[in-house]
């Protein structure tokens, strides 16, 4: 009898990114694509019902947020072990992932090699990253200055802001972050006060500029 193969769930708001992951994985003996989802709240559901071995989820979702799916899958689907798949190599995002429950991160631009490599790392319940990418988070984590200490820069909003501030440099409107997020419109509005508290911006449009002018710095 031959063992039983790893059931993979993928999360990624791209169907062409979907299909080729999906291609990819079916080439292996030991994994099974057994569903996919481009948004987080079906995926959420999926998964509770039928919990996969891995989920594979992309962070930048276009109808929620993907960090906030790791964190439901934490509460809800405690046995699925996470692996995000991202576009983005700052350290921020890695280490936001991991604090919402990842149990590892890999990039898009990596090998097929590597990314089965790290499906199999999580399922085994090891942290998977890029050795860099451990480095220097244990680095961050040892000479990491007190709350009251660190600079106001959009890193050190909270998640949550974190992605209002992204989805407003995209150009976003008010209603369709609310929509997206499936938040008020008022709670919306209240992050935009607190990102502008937080980073000291005078006004709506100096929160846009700031929003715009980190997107561009970060865009892969």
């Amino acid at each position: 009898m031959s063992p039983r193969r790893l059931r993979i769930f993928l999360v990624d708001d791209h169907p062409l990114v979907r299909e080729w992951l999906g291609s990819l994985l079916r080439l292996q003996p030991d994994l099974e694509v057994v569903g996919e989802a481009g948004d987080p709240a079906p995926a959420l559901a999926a998964m509770t019902a039928a919990p996969p071995d891995v989920a594979i989820v992309d962070l930048s979702l276009k109808r929620g947020s993907g960090l906030d799916l790791i964190k439901d899958l934490r509460r809800q689907a405690p046995t699925v072990r996470v692996l995000v798949l991202s576009m983005h190599e700052e350290i921020g995002e890695v280490e936001r992932a991991l604090r919402a429950g990842a149990r590892g991160y890999v990039m898009k631009r990596e090998s097929t090699g590597q990314i089965v490599t790290a499906i199999r790392q999580v399922h085994a319940g090891k942290i998977y990253a890029d050795a860099a990418v451990l480095a220097t988070l244990a680095e961050r984590m040892v000479g990491r200055p007190a709350d009251d200490d660190r600079p106001a820069t959009p890193e050190s909003l909270s998640d949550r802001e974190l992605d209002v501030f992204r989805r407003i440099g995209e150009g976003h409107s008010t209603r369709r972050v609310a929509d997206d997020l499936r938040i008020s419109i008022k709670t919306v509005q209240t992050y935009h006060v607190r990102i502008r508290e937080k980073l000291g911006l005078v006004d709506a449009a100096e929160l846009v500029r700031a929003a715009v002018r980190w997107n561009e710095a970060h865009r892969s």
